[in-house]
């Protein structure tokens, strides 16, 4: 872990992406580095500027597991500062009392935990599938087998479901520490598709048959572009006492033949069809797919803290570069010595994203 610093960082959040994005991530390193840091124009990108509930309840999450201080923490805040402790192991419980985003909290708490001493135990309460981030299956099967090639261990219980705008999820994530450092990756050649699968679901009110046309759907689009690669994908319906509220969705993967892994997925919105949802999903799916990349838009700007915090260097090759993952190596640049090159293929419109980490070192603090 790092030497703590007294010396205070200021970054401006309103810069690049100007979401909450710069904040989890100055969080996370923060944290792990010891170094205090001072965040001004906190979303300032945004309509409603400031703290939201998800952003405030991750704050205090990482404020928690590391004993540290935090001013400005309060919903509408647009400057914060924080001065970490070291992190700790243990139970903990983080409530946004909303439908915020229970991935998004993850990305801020996860970091943190993989090094802490000993395994330790978070309970988030927010939504599993909303709007403003992948859903929660996105999470489970796509993001955390590739982030196992790291060597981080963690398992996931979603004890409930929640959607927009009632939230009430509620998942369980255990985590183990790593060993000593993180392990680099290698993600760049794409191989050829072997199969799809996915999840296709409703709840509440709604019926199966909504489950069963976005699949439908969904499968249609993908059998055009991809004839003959096996397909399948799970239409169910949410028992009550697992979700809360009224909800639909499907979750795509498709895995290839050197293990990568790709996901596309899409949520039901009043006034639009089930079969549009589906058709969106599969799309999105086949636009990272046909540009030859490793990992999915959704996936690349989330494991730009992992490249950075691993010993040696990772590549992973993506599609077009999003604003999330350039957003996401500014803050890394800002905050370490890690070092980040982006080599652009134009004509395929790909890029492959180098990165020489740090090597942070579990600690015994």
């Amino acid at each position: 872990m790092g030497t703590p610093s007294s010396e205070i960082i200021t970054i401006d959040g309103g810069v690049m992406e100007g979401g909450g994005q710069i904040l989890r991530m100055a969080m996370a390193f923060s944290t792990l580095l010891r170094k205090p840091i001072r965040v001004t124009n906190i979303r300032a990108g945004r309509s409603n500027p400031g703290l939201r509930p998800q952003h405030l309840t991750g704050l205090q999450l990482v404020r928690d597991l590391c004993g540290g201080r935090l001013k400005g923490g309060e919903i509408g805040s647009t400057d914060i500062s924080f001065y970490p402790g070291p992190v700790k192991s243990g139970e903990f419980v983080a409530n946004t009392g909303t439908a915020g985003s229970i991935c998004l909290i993850l990305q801020i708490a996860l970091p943190c935990l993989v090094f802490s001493i000993e395994a330790s135990t978070i309970m988030i309460k927010g939504g599993t599938d909303v709007t403003s981030s992948p859903p929660f299956d996105h999470y489970l099967m796509v993001f955390k087998p590739i982030l196992e090639k790291f060597g981080v261990k963690f398992d996931c219980n979603i004890v409930r479901r929640g959607y927009y705008p009632k939230g009430g999820g509620e998942v369980v994530v255990k985590t183990s520490p790593v060993a000593s450092f993180l392990q680099p990756v290698d993600i760049v050649t794409a191989g050829q598709v072997t199969h799809f699968s996915g999840r296709s679901f409703v709840a509440g009110v709604l019926p199966i048959k909504v489950a069963h046309a976005m699949a439908d759907s969904a499968s249609r689009v993908l059998r055009q572009a991809y004839p003959g690669v096996p397909l399948k994908i799970d239409r169910i319906k949410e028992p009550s006492e697992v979700a809360v509220g009224n909800g639909s969705g499907i979750v795509i993967m498709a895995e290839t033949s050197t293990g990568c892994l790709l996901g596309g997925s899409a949520l039901g919105r009043k006034g639009e069809s089930a079969e549009k949802v589906g058709e969106a999903a599969a799309k999105e799916l086949l636009d990272d797919l046909n540009c030859g990349g490793c990992v999915d838009h959704h996936l690349q700007d989330q494991l730009i803290i992992f490249m950075a915090l691993a010993k040696g260097e990772s590549r992973i090759k993506t599609g077009p570069v999003t604003l999330h993952t350039e957003t996401a190596i500014y803050v890394v640049q800002l905050l370490t010595e890690a070092k980040f090159n982006l080599v652009k293929d134009e004509v395929h419109n790909s890029c492959i994203i180098e990165c020489q980490g740090i090597g942070l070192q579990q600690s015994s603090d």
